[in-house]
């Protein structure tokens, strides 16, 4: 699996010394890295802020929280001005100031990463820098004088109240658990996003079954007819989230319609149970769902590809409400081997979460 080629008529951000990184320019993020990876330091995926440095204006947890930032002008906190984001106090003695965060997955590699200095102007980061570590133990990287350390991105400047990213060559070669975001030599940043692919640790028996479409165990939501409201990556995230706004919901249509996901599941594997589940979706659920199955041994499958078969006929779908489907109403899962499966809602609406139950087949 290779980052998508970066070519340089977007490269618009200028980089401090040598980096084996390219920068994407802002428009171009989605498209590097939507798709492909997930983000593995995304609060909802259970993500913990272990220590920083500093926060005096803003807090560090900000930097994690999957919604665009936003702005309160006019709002003042005892610190100063409100800021969705972290920021630090002025005049850092040090070389730099630093979070520490434990990623919401078992490990994962790395392909890329996004700074969003968003409204912070005159007060952002200069500069940044990534570094990462594995470690089992999260009192360890939490002291300032750990040494485990490793380079990850190199130092790169920053910009006022924009979106910045860049992509590594490739995926890091090593699996960390741990990230530390280097800020030069104070200020702020509004959010952090950390792009790769999760490494989980799987069951030891075969024979145990577990969500092989969850986002922890490697799960991707590839693509999809539409996201107008809510993306399709919030599918495979953990827990029933707590309102409409971390589901994935398509826009109103009229007359004959059907949206659909892609989900590429973390391990090839054999389906017992299929979950779709409408929390929260009251007067916007889909009035059905439908569910098909396929084995692509490489690359990612469209949604008109041969190859597709029906795993979950139409089924009537209701609101706030977690379906199950087993036993006899799934067809053509006993003994069949899928590494993808496309979740259908007709005419359209919004779905919570997709689970994808089953036994890991390699």
């Amino acid at each position: 699996m290779e980052i998508p080629v970066v070519t340089p008529e977007i490269l618009k951000i200028k980089s401090i010394g040598a980096s084996k990184s390219y920068p994407v320019a802002a428009d171009k993020i989605a498209t590097t890295f939507g798709s492909h990876y997930i983000d593995l330091i995304s609060k909802p995926l259970g993500s913990r802020i272990l220590a920083f440095s500093d926060e005096w204006f803003a807090a560090a947890d900000n930097l994690t929280t999957p919604t665009a930032p936003v702005r309160k002008p006019g709002v003042f906190t005892h610190a100063g001005a409100w800021y969705d984001g972290w920021e630090t106090r002025r005049h850092n003695t040090e070389p730099a100031d630093w979070v520490v965060i434990r990623l919401g997955v078992a490990s994962g590699r790395v392909a890329g990463v996004e700074i969003d200095t968003a409204f912070f102007d005159g007060n952002h980061a200069p500069a940044i820098a990534v570094e990462g570590t594995f470690s089992a133990d999260d009192e360890a990287v939490k002291d300032p004088k750990f040494a485990g350390w490793e380079n990850i991105l190199e130092k790169q400047e920053c910009g006022p109240s924009q979106r910045q990213a860049w992509a590594l060559e490739g995926l890091t070669e090593k699996a960390y658990t741990h990230v530390r975001l280097l800020m030069y030599p104070d200020g702020g940043i509004a959010r952090f996003r950390l792009y790769g692919v999760a490494l989980p640790v799987f069951p030891a028996s075969i024979d145990d079954v577990f969500d092989l479409a969850a986002t922890v165990n490697g799960g991707v939501a590839v693509s999809c007819s539409d996201q107008h409201f809510g993306t399709k990556d919030n599918l495979l995230l953990p827990g029933r989230g707590h309102d409409m706004g971390d589901g994935w919901e398509t826009k109103r249509t009229r007359g004959e319609h059907v949206d659909w996901t892609i989900v590429r599941l973390g391990t090839k594997g054999e389906v017992d149970k299929i979950v779709v589940d409408t929390a929260h979706f009251r007067g916007n659920f889909p009035q059905k769902v439908q569910v098909f199955a396929g084995l692509w041994e490489s690359g990612e499958p469209g949604a008109a590809d041969k190859g597709w078969v029906e795993v979950l006929a139409p089924q009537k779908a209701g609101p706030d409400k977690e379906h199950e489907y087993q036993g006899d109403v799934l067809s053509n899962v006993k003994g069949a081997v899928y590494s993808h499966l496309k979740l259908v809602i007709i005419p359209d609406g919004g779905v919570k979460r997709f689970r994808v139950f089953g036994r890991r087949r390699v």
